[in-house]
């Protein structure tokens, strides 16, 4: 690397993710390297946007959360029964402290179940909403320590159940166990969405639709609550390399190796994700939100930390990896390669999880509609495609997929594309949820929204996949990350009745809805 180099690579950031503001951090064996912020944290007031700006960091929060409960307890089993006892009403083996840190848990993500519950888009939810769904939970979509699936409310619980422990609030043990420990002067618990105390902003759009305020009315804890300055996140950097040669140094200890329950590596463990960058080991987080991007990526070997924030929605994890490249002197190129066998896309049927695959040719890649985003995988061959990640094997007309990064493998059977009928339309309840799922034939159209104890959803038109498998279109949700779009796998008897439908995405899969009568 070269000072140019980087310093080439900061101001091109404003140009490839643009948007009202930022702010970027390279810290290198102790050092910083870069403190570099740009446009404006509020363009309406005309805020500047500084390295003292306050900022959403989102779930970049986890790995605090998890600091804080390694902190106050050498064993978190010792809380397992607490987790137990946020659960009344589930009715099989609970998850364990542990299986919460390493989003190893089982559970629904309680912001995708909430648009299950009818939740509006831009809908308040704060601890009473919280703790009726998460209360209401009644079964697991994997047994607790055999698999992976992101759910936020795995931290949240975490950040309740250390509270009622210590008899202290989260923000006011984060404040004296972590933000002041750390040297994080400006660091808080922001746990209400609707606005930051200094006024920073964040917005959606882009630059060819301009940009808005984006809306937010969630309020959260351990999950996603974290309020901090670039500065901020720089002494939390400066700290890690500080303990780097401690194996009980707290970093170590949230980085440390995590595992399934039949010893399998696990790529997620105490709110970091575990990864490799130009082959080298990586751990790190993503943070986002309606009109907030943010990620933070630490490579120990190299004693290399980088941290961007965004107040829109361009791509912070692409934009770490820049800064990144630049300073070991890699570069960042897609692979392009060949495109492999055509009969592999297509409409696929997961037997286990009754999730939908989508998967069309992107160029000489294979572009998997599954969990949200799409994945795209490289390395399209005539026998399969992917390679560290998702893996699919052609095997006669379906794939069989291999997930090792949630220990997990089963068959996509492949479906017949068409039009799908009419005939689903109708009322479907869940007694799991106590919710409703109403399709309606709205002129020839379906249309198909859910309902239950957070409200009406909005009806989205439903599309086709084949017979008697559609998608309920849900780009929009409380959280950033929204469901995308809920596989229905609809159900028939022996008579060509259809009697309900198999509901689910990756972050809440396979809830059944039974027809209701008319």
């Amino acid at each position: 690397m070269t000072d140019s180099t980087l310093e080439q690579a900061l101001n091109a950031l404003p140009r490839r993710f643009p948007g009202p503001g930022g702010a970027a951090a390279v810290i290198k064996d102790g050092k910083i390297l870069a403190r570099h912020a740009w446009g404006y944290a509020n363009a309406e007031t005309r805020l500047p946007f500084t390295p003292a700006s306050l900022f959403r960091m989102c779930s970049i929060t986890k790995q605090f959360t998890c600091a804080l409960l390694l902190d106050a307890f050498d064993d978190p089993t010792a809380l397992d029964a607490d987790v137990a006892a946020c659960l009344p009403n589930l009715q099989e083996p609970p998850p364990g402290m542990l299986h919460l840190a390493h989003n190893q848990s089982g559970l629904r993500d309680y912001w995708a179940v909430a648009m299950l519950h009818g939740a509006p888009i831009e809908s308040a939810f704060g601890d009473e909403e919280s703790t009726r769904v998460i209360s209401g939970t009644r079964s697991l979509h994997f047994r607790p320590g055999t698999s992976y699936s992101y759910v936020n409310q795995n931290f949240r619980l975490i950040s309740d159940i250390v509270q009622n422990r210590l008899g202290r609030s989260f923000a006011e043990l984060l404040q004296a166990r972590v933000f002041d420990r750390f040297g994080m002067s400006r660091a808080l618990l922001a746990a209400d969405t609707r606005a930051m105390p200094d006024g920073t902003q964040g917005y959606e759009g882009s630059e060819a639709t301009g940009y808005r305020p984006a809306v937010n009315n969630i309020y959260w804890t351990g999950d996603a609550g974290l309020g901090a300055s670039l500065d901020d996140m720089i002494a939390w950097e400066l700290a890690i390399d500080a303990q780097r040669d401690d194996p009980a140094g707290w970093y170590n200890r949230l980085s440390m190796p995590v595992s399934f329950i039949d010893g399998a590596p696990a790529r997620y463990g105490f709110g970091l994700q575990r990864g490799r960058l130009f082959g080298r080991e990586m751990t790190g987080h993503g943070g986002a939100l309606r009109g907030w991007r943010s990620h933070r990526l630490h490579l120990a070997a190299e004693r290399l930390s980088v941290v961007v924030m965004f107040n829109h929605m361009s791509e912070a994890h692409a934009a770490a990896a820049t800064l990144a490249a630049a300073v070991l002197g890699e570069t960042l190129t897609p692979s392009l390669g060949t495109p492999g066998n055509p009969h592999i896309p297509g409409i696929y049927l997961d037997s286990d999880t009754r999730l939908s695959a989508r998967i069309e040719a992107e160029d000489a890649r294979l572009r998997v509609g599954y969990t949200y985003p799409p994945e795209i995988l490289e390395n399209w061959r005539d026998d399969g495609a992917g390679t560290d990640g998702t893996r699919l094997s052609l095997r006669g007309e379906d794939l069989w997929m291999e997930r090792p990064q949630e220990n997990r493998s089963g068959w996509l059977k492949r479906q017949i594309a068409g039009e799908g009928t009419l005939d689903v339309a109708g009322r479907f309840h869940c007694d799991e949820l106590r919710a409703q799922l109403s399709v309606v034939n709205a002129g020839g159209a379906l249309y198909g929204g859910f309902s239950g104890m957070l409200g009406l959803g909005r009806m989205e038109r439903l599309q086709p996949l084949s017979q008697d498998l559609w998608l309920l279109p849900c780009l929009r949700a409380l959280d950033h990350s929204p469901p995308g779009a809920w596989t229905l796998s609809f159900q028939r008897d022996e008579s060509g009745n259809v009697t309900g439908a198999r509901v689910g995405c990756w972050l809440a899969r396979d809830l059944f809805y039974r027809r209701m009568s008319d």
